[in-house]
């Protein structure tokens, strides 16, 4: 099952949306930002099925 969740980029403040796959429990992992192509570092807590939390750091290149 796949929840949506909004966030904004850290570096160009574009705001997008994802989807987060809440079965497999809390999960990382790196993505390019749609609109300025930036990775961002994704960390999804996840908690009996709920996204409960989810965390964007940017990633110096």
């Amino acid at each position: 099952m796949q929840e949506e969740a909004d966030y904004t980029c850290p570096h160009c403040w574009q705001t997008s949306s994802m989807l987060v796959d809440i079965t497999g429990g809390s999960q990382s992992f790196i993505q390019d930002c749609e609109v300025c192509c930036n990775p961002i570092e994704f960390r999804c807590e996840i908690d009996n099925g709920t996204l409960v939390a989810l965390v964007i750091e940017s990633i110096e290149q």
